[in-house]
């Protein structure tokens, strides 16, 4: 990956629905060259998708959650359990007080509640902690730097 890629990318991030022209116009190549670099930056795995952010609280999920989910066994029927939870955006394996880390979003501490004991109902969850967030100061995307030029 290169300074282009990154700007690419960058650029995308902001806003991915961008031209191939004004992308390339962007970063000094033509549109196709553009259109060139971000299929080769989507086969190598770096852009895994385009999407759309939406705003969790405006589409009534404004209950952010983190659950600590400790278990004796982490079988795929528990892994794909979880994945079928639609209000679990993303789970994770981690080292520490449990085995993994679940982010949800549900649309009241009621429906957060429904979802705990879905959770605790599945074959091989043994506890759960939650910790719920009351205010977000920031997210973000993954940044790509771009190297600090030689001021020499």
């Amino acid at each position: 990956m290169d300074d282009i890629d990154r700007m690419l990318i960058g650029l995308l991030q902001k806003d991915a629905t961008q031209s191939y022209a004004s992308l390339g116009a962007a970063v000094g190549l033509s549109s196709g060259a553009a259109h060139e670099r971000v299929r080769k930056l989507r086969e190598r795995g770096l852009i895994r998708r385009t999407t759309v952010d939406v705003d969790p609280v405006a589409a009534g999920r404004g209950v952010l959650a983190y659950v600590m989910i400790d278990g004796n066994t982490w079988m795929g029927d528990t892994a794909e359990a979880l994945k079928a939870i639609p209000e679990i955006e993303e789970a994770h394996v981690i080292a520490g007080p449990a085995t993994l880390l679940a982010k949800v979003r549900a649309s009241s501490t009621q429906e957060l509640q429904s979802l705990l004991r879905r959770v605790f109902d599945i074959e091989g969850v043994a506890r759960t902690q939650t910790i719920v967030v009351l205010e977000t100061f920031f997210e973000r995307d993954v940044h790509i730097p771009l190297p600090i030029a030689d001021p020499t």
